[in-house]
């Protein structure tokens, strides 16, 4: 892709999602996310209402009357996106592939965490991580962050989250908000390692999925070929057996991605890649608090 289609690429992708960032998300991502704890603010003489395990004992006795100390909540986060780039995310029947809703998405959230001052980390992974941007703050890193995601060429096709999550556990020192994006067509068994990740980090999985992912169209015979794997199936998508057999496969494959986050106490959101992304994720965040 050539510099100039790449910065394209990246203006269109930062005017629609500041856009929607702005309009939507920013005052429901502000309210959804708990900073990482209390911090000292001030002492002030006690006010009836006030916790008695705030009293500040020493200047109270100094001064022969009640001294509280004030707290508030340090605001300043920290949120990592872990984007799926294996090669099932480049499959797409309608406006766009599955990749760029995800850009979308991802940088959506990056611009509402700067918005509010906070740190932005970046994890591209396949069936490893191939890439790691740590968290810094600001708008350029937010644009640098959407370049790395749609210019970066994986060097795998595969996928497999539950040795990305044992990787990211390594770099992820700090409590974070993290998103996952991806497909979740990943044959990995993450339970284990979800469960690990989520005992420290809030996290949420967004599976973008395409409509014919789950509504095979009647074409007759025709030759499928798995896009991580390689491997070509002739198969007849005349017969309702064969449709219903793949309709019932990503069925199985979402209630599966919904019940591990669930098990493990984890966000999880459908998002199907050619509709408005907008109304699911302000729902979620108005029925999530972390």
């Amino acid at each position: 892709m050539e510099t100039k289609e790449i910065l394209k690429r990246v203006k269109r992708i930062e005017l629609k999602s500041k856009r929607k960032a702005s309009n939507l998300f920013m005052g429901e991502y502000h309210s959804s996310f708990k900073g990482r704890g209390m911090i000292f603010s001030e002492v002030r003489p006690y006010q009836y209402g006030d916790d008695v395990r705030n009293i500040d004992w020493n200047k109270t006795a100094r001064y022969n009357e009640p001294y509280v100390k004030v707290f508030e909540e340090e605001r300043e986060l920290t949120m990592y996106l872990l984007v799926d780039i294996s090669a099932s995310e480049s499959f797409g029947t309608k406006k766009q592939i599955k990749m760029e809703t995800i850009a979308e998405i991802a940088a959506s959230l990056a611009f509402s965490a700067t918005t509010y001052n906070d740190k932005v980390g970046l994890i591209l992974y396949t069936d490893h991580i191939e890439k790691f941007i740590p968290p810094k703050k600001g708008k350029q890193h937010v644009l640098r962050i959407v370049r790395e995601i749609i210019t970066y060429e994986p060097k795998s096709k595969l996928t497999n989250l539950d040795q990305t999550l044992e990787q990211f556990m390594i770099l992820a020192r700090r409590k974070s908000n993290v998103f996952i994006l991806s497909d979740f067509i990943d044959s990995s068994d993450y339970n284990r390692s979800l469960r690990v990740a989520s005992k420290k980090h809030d996290i949420t999985g967004l599976r973008i999925y395409d409509e014919k992912e789950t509504n095979f169209p009647n074409i007759g015979l025709v030759n499928v070929q798995d896009q991580e794997t390689g491997e070509l199936r002739l198969i007849d998508t005349s017969s309702p057996e064969t449709r219903k057999m793949y309709a019932s496969y990503y069925y199985e494959l979402d209630k599966r991605f919904h019940a591990i986050f669930k098990k493990n106490n984890s966000g999880s959101l459908s998002i199907q890649s050619d509709q408005d992304y907008v109304h699911p994720l302000l729902n979620y965040f108005k029925s999530h608090r972390f």
